[in-house]
């Protein structure tokens, strides 16, 4: 199995800043992408940034410009740098990986348990 181990959450004001971090550890053979994803009460989950081993980034367009995602492939971990909070990016952020196993011929998608981000006054 992969676990992925979340950090960094908390409370912010508006116009602050958090920095997650996520760990991902286990049986891990290679690691395709990480990435970030955020449910808010009500919604559904939806991105927030993704970035593969070759290097490519995704965000989604809510946070382009105030977010920045990073790896450190050799740590297996991935962080998310948040600027500029608003009030609409409360949610519980969810770790992700894309990920193949020790002795796996298919690569398969594996979650954190999150962690919370509140942004408010």
């Amino acid at each position: 199995q992969v676990q992925l181990v979340e950090s960094g959450g908390g409370l912010v004001q508006p116009g602050g800043s958090l920095r997650l971090s996520c760990t991902a550890s286990g049986s891990i053979f290679s690691i395709n992408a990480m990435g970030w994803y955020r449910q808010a009460p009500g919604k559904q989950r939806e991105l927030v940034a993704t970035k593969t081993s070759g290097g490519s980034i995704n965000y989604a367009d809510s946070v382009k410009g105030r977010v920045t995602i990073s790896r450190d492939n050799a740590k297996n971990t991935v962080y998310l740098q948040m600027n500029s909070l608003k009030p609409d990016d409360t949610a519980v952020y969810y770790c992700n990986t894309l990920a193949v196993m020790r002795g796996a011929l298919l690569s398969r998608t594996y979650w954190g348990q999150g962690t919370q981000v509140t942004v408010s006054s």
